[in-house]
């Protein structure tokens, strides 16, 4: 067997191994229609292979489901079973699954309920609630390839390597002592550096919502399962927008945390030892709410005496407590918020539907009473050249000797660069980081001029990308997300609106803004999601995420 054919090979058998761990009772009779026959596979078009019992368990949010569970008044296997079902539908759909593991998912919902039976209590603050990983993190009994041919059947690339199914992340092991039950993985891009998921054991992940676009990357798999409620919560990571991109492009809220606030110890990753921008955990979900009451349950484990990249600082209410009272100022006519608004990088054009959803938020802040000031903050183009050079700097070493385990080719859409810094480049380079995070802050600082409340702006509102989702292979520009990354801010996508061929179409008459790209296909993304997103200082958790909650209420997009 020659080396190209072996790859394919290992590939198939775990495709079509994936596919064999769906029960037979879930499988579906007859291929899902072309993408040109229908576009949309959420809502009513999954439901029609649920009973109204599943319906109602998997379109409950987080919150509401820990409600049901850590009460009694569902079970956990009963949960578990029906986010099973439709995880396995959401698969058959648009590809978004790595690993199975239901039976093991129900043995532990069966230990949950007969905990809760004997001593009427929960087991922890997530009792009973289904949680998706992407697969990134280990789980015993269960493989990680993370999307390379070259890991099938191995420990990260090393055959050797005795924890190949016995190691597990450590937000697996706070996840369970939380009460949470796992059940699935889900797909990446090979590499993880890349804005759309793909790679060669399962293809390419599409967009629930259209099915002709990307339901983006890396955490795209997370997206996709999440936008089909084939589970309520998962996490993923973001380097360079990766939890962001697929949150928008899926119509989440997505949380993009400060390094260091959410525990990354013994996950797998790429380009280890790259610590110029580092990789972060964070949640996605349909509701703010659902990523505030996760993000709270992971901190209550004190992962900071687990992973020694991990700041001592729990979850803090006065800091909520402040944000109400500024959100419920507000409300007496008397706003003190005020944000900032970034139409565009001065690099990447925007498509209608994102300007039209930069209005919307603009609206319904002044609609509420608050400050809006334009963003113009130090060049946006150094920040990703900057950025560039960090995810480079290994000069393609990583990622070829991954590919080469197996032979297997690279997708297109991984970003890669061939040229290996010296040390003294990369001690420059962490220079230069740093001056322009001072020189942000500096900006940032300089903005209480400008609010009328003699404080600079709570945050700013910025597109996650040029577009709502993508057309494979187009995804041109990674600056708007990346940007958050190399200052380290803290980040949540807001879902806003859906594209509309209708309406985001060139305007008749009058002045045409520069930044819009008029020519954009309106019929091939006509209903992608469109979300913007809020952005915050360093650790910043809890007061963009009160804040994301109270404006998504607003603007009347929590699911």
């Amino acid at each position: 067997m020659t080396a190209d054919s072996n790859w394919q090979a290992l590939a198939e058998a775990k495709r079509q191994a994936i596919l064999n761990a769906i029960p037979e009772k879930w499988r579906l009779p007859t291929p899902v229609p072309a993408a040109s026959e229908v576009r949309d596979v959420t809502g009513p078009y999954i439901q029609k292979y649920l009973s109204e019992r599943e319906i109602e368990i998997t379109e409950a949010d987080a919150v509401d489901i820990v409600a049901q569970t850590s009460t009694g008044r569902w079970s956990a296997v009963e949960v578990i079973e029906a986010f099973c079902h439709r995880a396995a539908l959401a698969h058959q759909f648009v590809s978004c699954l790595h690993e199975i593991f239901f039976e093991a998912a129900l043995e532990d919902a069966r230990k949950l309920d007969a905990y809760f039976a004997e001593h009427k209590k929960p087991i922890g603050l997530l009792h009973g609630l289904p949680v998706s990983l992407k697969d990134q993190f280990h789980i015993k009994g269960v493989e990680t390839t993370m999307g390379y041919v070259g890991w099938i059947g191995n420990f990260q690339g090393r055959k050797d390597d005795p924890r190949h199914l016995t190691h597990e992340s450590e937000l697996v092991r706070e996840l369970r002592a939380l009460g949470a039950v796992l059940y699935c993985k889900t797909s990446v891009p090979c590499t993880l550096m890349s804005p759309e998921t793909v790679n060669n054991i399962i293809g390419y992940t599409w967009n629930p919502k259209n099915r002709l676009l990307s339901a983006g990357g890396s955490s795209g798999g997370e997206g996709a399962l999440i936008a089909l409620r084939g589970s309520p919560i998962g996490f993923g990571t973001d380097i360079g927008g990766s939890v962001r991109i697929p949150a928008g492009f899926n119509y989440l809220y997505g949380l993009r945390p400060s390094a260091g606030r959410t525990p990354y110890q013994g996950a797998a990753n790429s380009l280890e030892g790259q610590n110029t921008v580092l990789s972060v955990i964070g949640p996605m979900a349909p509701t703010a709410r659902s990523l505030v009451m996760i993000l709270k349950a992971v901190l209550s484990q004190e992962p900071w005496y687990h992973d020694p990249l991990v700041h001592e600082l729990p979850w803090r209410d006065e800091i909520v407590d402040q944000t109400l009272a500024l959100i419920q100022q507000a409300r007496t006519g008397k706003s003190s918020l005020a944000f900032g608004i970034l139409q565009w990088d001065r690099i990447g054009r925007i498509h209608p539907p994102i300007a039209r959803g930069l209005q919307m938020i603009e609206s319904t802040l002044k609609r509420l009473g608050h400050t809006v000031i334009p963003w113009n903050p130090p060049s946006h183009a150094r920040a990703i050249e900057l950025a560039d050079r960090a995810y480079t700097m290994d000069g393609d070493a990583d990622f070829t000797h991954h590919f080469g385990l197996s032979g297997e080719p690279r997708p297109k859409q991984v970003i890669s660069g061939p040229n290996a810094l010296s040390v003294t480049q990369i001690t420059e380079l962490n220079v230069a980081k740093r001056e322009y995070q001072k020189e942000y802050m500096d900006y940032w600082n300089s903005t209480a001029k400008l609010t009328g409340t003699g404080r600079p702006v709570d945050g700013f509102f910025s597109p996650i990308a040029p577009h709502a989702a993508v057309v494979p292979e187009n995804y041109k520009h990674v600056g708007y997300s990346c940007f958050v990354n190399l200052l380290d801010y803290t980040s949540v996508t807001l879902p806003v609106t859906h594209a509309d061929k209708s309406v985001d179409v060139r305007p008749a008459s009058g002045e045409l803004a520069e930044h819009v790209d008029w020519d954009y296909d309106a019929e091939a993304y006509d209903g992608a999601p469109v979300a913007i997103q809020l952005i915050g200082r360093r650790l910043q958790e809890e007061k963009i995420l009160t804040l994301a909650e109270y404006l998504g209420n607003e603007i009347g997009t929590t699911a």
